[in-house]
């Protein structure tokens, strides 16, 4: 960075002017926890929804400009970085839009819509150096270095599977209200920026848009990113080989589109990783086939099971037994193997650990603003949750084409399938398809 450029992040006291596009469930959040971080100033806030930009500046005492339009924003020069929580579908170009701006940053999981859009975000931040931190808070849990150590340790033997679930029952679902007119203050036509024009439905917009594939990939980009990214940083994975899912919308009663009900499965380099999703049955709450009570992300090695969430992580060692012993004994032919006497013990001793919160969102804030000032690259950096990304999409195609994909991480691309291929990427609506092209070139 130029000296310029550095004493206009830094200021005077070495506070970062922040400005946040998207003030919804998680945007205020974000807002109330850097408001309580010295280093920072709210100077700007936006949101397509009137309403809640009066909420946020609210919050902080009317001190911060409001926009509607986030490119007033980009414009804003008491704006260092940004905080982007906005719809899905919004999060690529906006990012790419901040870096061009020459703003740092911060933008929510799940990074982005579909899997081109992660490269064009990767490229933007390196060609204008900016950081770009994705909201994948669990990576700054302050128990999350003790869980990795235990990993690197040995103590949980060589780690062969990964398995997550996030079960629940919201039967009979958000219902099929009637397309209407956009409630009063809503700047529906900006909201939809480069997605498909639609008629405003309420189940479309504000919150609800996470279950149609127009904005959203449904829980496998908006829980599933959570625990493949907490899978990935804890054992150091890229992008996976190959990727296989089913599911569908089966249970919920509403207008919903993506899966109720889905299964998938990711081949890694020695290692297989598991993840289910249901919106219509409730049962599975804590990790299956385990003695731990916490749920959360299970490793599943040879000496024993790490379960690790966002605020916590549990070992439970499996007992070392002679094999012979687990081979049914009922009638003891002629030659049947037999079993050396020895008593089960455990391979270690059981470990667990807290963090500070079960959701660490304010330490990922205090890192990200670290990492604006002194410029080193985040614990989540773009590059890290385009592959995160890249995995849930993967699945989320392998659902709808029926058939297992793999994947060749240096051309990004699916391997044999054209098909396959040509939903890496979509069309952005007039005029934004205009835009990121002169972002592009």
């Amino acid at each position: 960075m130029t000296a310029a450029s550095w004493s206009r992040v830094a200021g005077a006291n070495g506070r970062v002017g922040l400005g946040f596009i998207g003030c919804g469930l998680i945007g205020l959040r974000h807002i109330e926890d850097f408001r309580r971080l010295a280093d920072a100033r709210i100077a700007a806030v936006c949101d397509v929804y009137a309403p809640r930009v009066e909420q946020a500046r609210a919050m902080c005492n009317g001190d911060p400009r409001g926009y509607a339009d986030f490119r007033r924003l980009l414009e804003d020069r008491e704006v260092d970085a940004v905080v982007i929580s906005t719809p899905d579908h919004w999060h690529a170009l906006q990012t790419i839009m901040a870096c061009a701006a020459g703003k740092d940053v911060y933008v929510e999981k799940p990074m982005t819509l579909f899997v081109r859009e992660g490269r064009w975000m990767t490229n933007a931040a390196r060609r204008h150096r900016r950081i770009v931190c994705v909201g994948t808070q669990g990576r700054s849990g302050s128990h999350i270095p003790e869980a990795k150590a235990l990993i690197q340790s040995g103590a949980v033997g060589r780690i062969h599977s990964v398995r997550f679930s996030a079960y629940r029952n919201i039967m009979p679902g958000f219902g099929r209200p009637a397309d209407t007119a956009p409630p009063p203050g809503l700047d529906y036509d900006l909201w939809l920026g480069p997605a498909p024009l639609r008629p405003y439905n309420p189940n479309r917009c504000l919150y609800h848009f996470r279950w149609f594939w127009d904005y959203s990939g449904g829980q496998m980009t908006n829980l599933g990113a959570h625990d493949i990214d907490l899978a990935h940083y804890l054992l150091g994975l890229r992008a996976p080989r190959s990727a296989f899912s089913a599911g569908g919308r089966f249970a919920l009663e509403d207008n919903g589109e993506t899966p109720d009900t889905q299964d998938a499965i990711w081949e890694y380099e020695g290692l297989i990783m598991e993840g289910s999703f249901r919106e219509a049955g409730g049962a599975r709450r804590a990790a299956t086939g385990t003695a731990s009570s916490l749920a959360g992300v299970q490793f599943v090695g040879t000496q024993g099971q790490l379960i690790v969430s966002r605020g916590a992580f549990e070992f439970v060692p499996d007992l070392r037994i002679v094999p012979e012993s687990a081979i049914p004994p009922w009638s003891n032919p002629a030659g049947h193997p037999q079993a050396a006497k020895s008593e089960p013990r455990p391979y270690g001793e059981p470990r667990s650990g807290k963090g500070l919160s079960p959701e660490p969102i304010d330490q990922h804030a205090r890192h990200f603003l670290d990492c604006v000032k002194d410029r080193r690259r985040p614990v989540s950096d773009v590059e890290d949750g385009h592959e995160v990304s890249v995995a849930c999409h993967l699945a989320n195609i392998s659902m709808k084409l029926g058939r297992r994909l793999a994947w060749d991480p240096e051309k990004e691309e699916v391997i044999g399938d054209r098909e396959a291929n040509a939903m890496l990427e979509r069309p952005y609506r007039k005029p934004w398809d205009a835009v990121l092209r002169s972002l592009l070139a």
